[in-house]
């Protein structure tokens, strides 16, 4: 993975951790400020409240995806460290599912006059558990890459001695 490829990345992923903070701190500011009364038409209390936590997924698939380029930058992924931060990554993004899944169930009851607007909503809630599924999917494949890796360097050994 070359210089540029990293350092656009990581510019990517600060700035999207920066950008969920900011929208941490402005529903925790609203929710503290008590200015904003709730009209009845959306129940904004609790919404606020899914957005913080969908905030925070967002960031721990920030920081795992953020470990993941440092270990392929130093030539390490192939290990079993790196199983821990593709764990969270597959942790996060099914958190958002059931972060979203939430957000639905509160927005159903709005959408009475039009119920396909909550089940296009379910059908994205599925969609991100599918996303979760790929990644499990790529997980399998580190797991293959790793073992190839370990018993590489097992050959590689015993070649070492025989010659």
């Amino acid at each position: 993975m070359g210089k540029l490829t990293v350092r656009a990345l990581r510019t990517v992923l600060a700035m999207v951790l920066a950008g969920t903070v900011l929208v941490q701190a402005m529903m925790v500011w609203a929710l503290t400020s008590g200015n904003d009364p709730e009209d009845g038409t959306l129940p904004l209390t609790s919404l606020r409240l899914i957005t913080i936590l969908g905030m925070v997924s967002a960031q721990v698939a920030l920081v795992c995806v953020w470990r993941l380029v440092t270990m392929v930058r130093r030539g390490t992924v192939f290990s079993h460290a790196a199983f821990r931060y593709v764990d969270g990554v597959i942790g996060a993004i099914v958190a958002a599912a059931l972060v979203w899944f939430a957000v639905t169930a509160v927005n159903a009851p709005g959408q009475r006059d039009d119920p396909g607007v909550t089940v296009i909503m379910g059908g994205i809630g599925f969609a991100i558990l599918g996303v979760a599924l790929i990644v499990l999917v790529l997980r399998m494949l580190l797991a293959q890459a790793v073992a190839r890796d370990i018993e590489a360097t097992q050959m590689q050994a015993e070649l070492d001695e025989v010659i």
